[in-house]
């Protein structure tokens, strides 16, 4: 996966207004601070540099991993119409730019971010766009955490911010959300234990708000993984020469590790199952971890069995298994 070309372009052409060394200082401290989750809450992005290094090697990751997730509910809600998307904690627009590659029917967009300096990046990025709702998105500078409503929108996208806020915080910020969607909304925080534990205590309140879950959860169930584990996904990424230079590394790929839920107002069929884990594959036989509605399954596909052979071949890790 890789970011729309006139966000590839448009991103390039603002850094290289920039001192490349450093922009690589500054990516390298981003990337050391998302990993160890060692800086305050909010605190990852304090000068212009940091913005501008953010979204040449963290948008693209955050774009992978969002678009996944719609990629998935999209497969899961094939008759759904998405006309228009709430992007909270929008950062400079990641999910914006996502939603717009999956949901071709989006006609309007708000974003809401806390950043003045993130929403003026996120508008010369939106200009760039072919996309007229991206084009002529509205944005807001607000404070999820004493905002007290947000105007209703058939999807709400919050991504890679809830987990910036105190736990009280962001189930207050959850319980407003719910209520402004009209369709669904979509939670995606990192795929870490913390992010997790967020997520897992977020799942909790989406269904005693009501909600049906879409993905990844194929049941209402407690969530059958011991407090010591977590339920993540990945999605592989492609660095352009740019984004591997900054980030002084070789490979030409990079995988972007998430949690998420997204739960719907109306019911719909989930997946019976989910792969939980990466399929162990041997020479006549492939196991996988499953989620389903009677908990965590081991399943043995073999070589014998044709029809499921064939098909294990090409299931890969959080995809849906039936």
């Amino acid at each position: 996966m890789q970011l729309p070309p006139q966000l590839h372009r448009a991103i390039e052409e603002k850094m290289a207004q920039y001192n490349m060394q450093s922009l690589i200082k500054a990516a390298a401290e981003l990337s050391e601070n998302y990993r160890a989750q060692s800086s305050p809450k909010g605190a990852f992005m304090s000068s212009e540099t940091d913005r501008l290094a953010y979204i040449s090697v963290r948008m693209p990751a955050t774009f992978s991993a969002i678009s996944s997730v719609l990629s998935e509910v999209q497969r899961l809600m094939p008759d759904q119409q998405i006309n228009s998307v709430l992007d909270l904690g929008a950062g400079p627009g990641t999910a914006s730019w996502a939603a717009t590659e999956t949901f071709h029917d989006v006609q309007q967009i708000t974003l809401i971010e806390r950043d003045d300096q993130l929403i003026q990046i996120g508008k010369s990025l939106a200009a760039a766009s072919e996309n007229v709702a991206l084009k002529n998105a509205k944005w807001a500078q607000a404070d999820l955490r004493t905002t007290e409503s947000f105007p209703t929108h058939d999807l709400v996208i919050c991504s890679y911010a809830l987990n910036e806020l105190a736990s009280k915080a962001a189930r207050k910020v959850l319980q407003t959300a719910w209520s402004a969607a009209r369709v669904a909304i979509i939670i995606i925080e990192p795929g870490t234990m913390p992010g997790f534990h967020l997520i897992r205590q977020l799942r909790t309140d989406l269904i005693s708000f009501g909600g049906h879950l879409i993905a990844p959860c194929p049941h209402k169930e407690p969530c059958p993984l011991p407090l010591d584990d977590w339920c993540h996904f990945s999605q592989r990424l492609n660095r352009s020469s740019f984004h591997r230079h900054l980030k002084m590394g070789h490979l030409s790929y990079e995988d972007e590790k998430f949690s998420y839920i997204a739960a719907s107002k109306e019911p719909i069929q989930p997946a019976s199952a989910r792969v939980i884990r990466h399929p162990i594959r041997r020479p006549g036989h492939t196991q996988m971890q499953l989620c389903t509605q009677d908990g965590i399954q081991m399943l043995t596909i073999t070589r014998s069995d044709k029809p499921n052979w064939r098909r294990v071949k090409k299931t890969n890790w959080g995809d849906a298994w039936s």
